[in-house]
């Protein structure tokens, strides 16, 4: 199985500065795993790799679709699919959990039309298809969607209650995942927002409004497109940005643990990086 490094973590755990020092140490390129990165112009509020970080490693999976346009989970697990098919040494770095599970283990996304397929069958007659031909299937049989994927597995010769691919890795993988302690997390991340600030984190949604893009699905972009809205002052937007980061890197850490049971590094550690590069290269056989 093809080797790949991943490396999660937290919102301002520090993932940038030890995925540059480890991919440049062992000669890595480095795959984004945020979704928000992905797009143009989302630069200093996703706290996107700089033009000069980039010149040190080779990223991919940056920039690549202009603010507004579509990118699904689907999109994402193609694209880095066949980037790790590409490269020697892939190196998946971001927070994304889901995105970046549903690539390297055995997810199935099932964007067809189902209105458009033409079924043999009427509906009670596909369930109870299922039934005889999948006893063990525990399903919903009111989800439309997911039962005709089921007869879909069924057609194609699949039993759909043996497969456990959601947990089944398709590489051989090494996860990290960066621990930054709770009780000086929240201190990093006002000073990551007053950073953000400083570099230009409001222009940078003002241009995006005078394009017509208003982004209030996303922490930091929502707060400040508030501000802007002049519906609460940028004191308020400031803070409310630490708190929303703040709790969902306490959801974040229990997913990755949860999910994909990571070796945890101690972001702390005065041996991170060499301790990082260590787990590495031992895992690469370099």
């Amino acid at each position: 199985m093809k080797k790949v490094v991943v490396l999660v973590g937290p919102t301002a755990s520090g993932k940038t500065r030890l995925s540059l020092e480890i991919a440049k140490s062992l000669n890595l390129e480095i795959i984004n795993g945020d979704s928000v990165q992905i797009y143009q112009e989302l630069n200093i509020g996703s706290a996107k790799a700089n033009p000069e970080e980039r010149q040190m490693v080779k990223h991919h999976l940056l920039d690549l679709k202009k603010a507004g346009e579509s990118y699904t989970v689907y999109d994402y697990q193609k694209d880095v699919r066949n980037l790790i098919n590409q490269i020697d040494y892939p190196f998946i770095v971001g927070g994304s959990g889901f995105y970046i599970k549903s690539s390297l283990y055995d997810y199935e996304f099932n964007y067809e039309d189902q209105k458009a397929i033409n079924y043999p069958l009427d509906y009670e007659e596909i369930i109870d298809y299922i039934k005889i031909n999948d006893p063990n299937l525990k399903i919903d049989f009111n989800n439309q969607r997911r039962v005709l994927r089921a007869y879909e597995q069924l057609l194609n010769g699949e039993i759909p209650s043996k497969k456990t691919s959601k947990n089944d890795p398709l590489y051989d993988l090494l996860i990290l995942y960066l621990d930054y302690p709770r009780d000086k997390q929240k201190a990093k991340m006002i000073e990551r927002v007053e950073k953000q600030i400083e570099e230009g984190f409001i222009e940078e949604v003002q241009n995006l409004r005078e394009k017509a893009i208003y982004i209030d699905d996303i922490i930091g972009y929502r707060e400040i497109n508030l501000y802007l809205d002049q519906k609460i002052s940028l004191k308020e937007a400031k803070e409310l940005i630490v708190k929303k980061t703040f709790q969902f890197s306490k959801r974040q850490k229990t997913w990755f643990i949860n999910q994909m049971k990571p070796v945890i590094l101690d972001a702390m550690s005065p041996d991170l990086i060499a301790d990082g590069i260590k787990l590495v290269k031992e895992f690469l056989n370099l």
